[in-house]
């Protein structure tokens, strides 16, 4: 049973949601749940407010925690959708199961979404572009720095009203150098290392003029998996590719939905490794088309052009643009503007 203290006083009229900056507004209320003595318990939904955490927490000495991001729409008569929960919540749980933290139950998870989204869905806002943003995560919160998994965490959900993530098509940098994941690591997971780490070799990138980092394989720097905080595709002629998951590569269940729909509007799509000398072939024969990033909060960002080593390939505009058609056809499911034959929406 999840109890719930709601607020005295909503914050909703302070916030101009037609100026919105991306995860800096927060709504009303928040789901918290704590892991102690071998058990989660006192599920509660509680006004939004700071925490107090001791400084010998062990998240901020070994870093375990994890973190999902998923969406809530509105449609034009109201009515709010969730988006695939139970392939976040699978992927939460197979994260926390990497860094040696507690599954959560996955009933309770889904309850906590749909009770939380529904308590706050005022700040769900309808039309193109406007979602309530979902983070929820995992951190360990017991005392002490003893080098061990902690013996208590504590389980969150906020929610955050948001826009367009990209405004622009991106300029991104092939990495040579700095890796984002390697063999047997934790790649695949959301776990709050994995953007510490590249924050700074994104930083370089920024400095030169580029917006995001094409990861490559950490052996060889051939072979592209992500990019940015997104996964990435590529078109070289009438083909969409992508690299196959591993432990490296994030699961991005929009991926998994771009796949599918390409598949459902007859596209020829190619899950396979995806080479730097193949981009550069396929870009100097013109067969390159397109480049696109895939992800929660960007949902499809287009690439306008590639940096490697010294070089700067620009891409073409094309007529029949494969990242316009797919992310129409995703934003039609999660708005509730088109049928879902995949039965995606979950209708809070």
């Amino acid at each position: 049973m999840i109890e719930v203290s709601r607020c005295s006083k909503s914050r909703i009229e302070q916030v101009d949601f037609n100026q919105l900056t991306f995860g800096k507004n927060f709504t009303d209320h928040m789901f918290c749940c704590t892991y102690d003595q071998g058990q989660w318990h006192n599920p509660r939904i509680i006004p939004y407010a700071p925490l107090t955490l001791d400084p010998g927490a062990k998240v901020f000495h070994y870093g375990q925690a994890v973190f999902e991001g998923m969406k809530a729409f509105k449609d034009d008569t109201g009515s709010v959708f969730l988006f695939r929960p139970d392939q976040n919540i699978a992927r939460f749980n197979k994260s926390a199961e990497r860094l040696a933290i507690p599954e959560f139950p996955e009933d309770l998870f889904l309850e906590a979404l749909k009770m939380l989204v529904n308590i706050d869905r005022d700040w769900v806002k309808s039309g193109h572009g406007h979602a309530l943003y979902i983070r929820p995560f995992v951190f360990a919160s017991e005392n002490g720095i003893a080098a061990s998994p902690s013996a208590r965490y504590e389980f969150m959900i906020v929610l955050s009203p948001v826009t367009a993530y990209y405004s622009e098509k991106l300029k991104v940098l092939i990495a040579d150098h700095y890796s984002r994941a390697a063999d047997g690591g934790v790649g695949f997971a959301k776990a709050a290392g994995n953007y510490a780490a590249q924050f700074y070799p994104t930083n370089l990138a920024r400095e030169k003029g580029y917006h995001q980092v094409i990861w490559t394989d950490a052996s060889s720097h051939e072979f592209l998996e992500e990019a940015g905080t997104m996964n990435v595709f590529f078109r070289v002629g009438d083909t969409l590719i992508t690299a196959p998951t591993n432990d490296r590569i994030l699961d991005g269940v929009t991926r998994k939905s771009i796949i599918e729909l390409a598949r459902e509007l007859h596209l020829d799509v190619a899950i396979r490794k995806f080479s730097v000398t193949e981009l550069l072939e396929a870009y100097h024969s013109g067969d390159l088309k397109e480049i696109f990033g895939s992800g929660t909060a960007a949902t499809i960002s287009a690439v306008s052009a590639f940096g490697h080593k010294e070089n700067l390939y620009m891409l073409p505009e094309v007529s029949d643009c494969y990242a316009d058609r797919l992310k129409h056809a995703l934003q039609d499911i999660q708005y509730n503007l088109g049928k879902d034959p995949f039965g995606w929406r979950l209708k809070i």
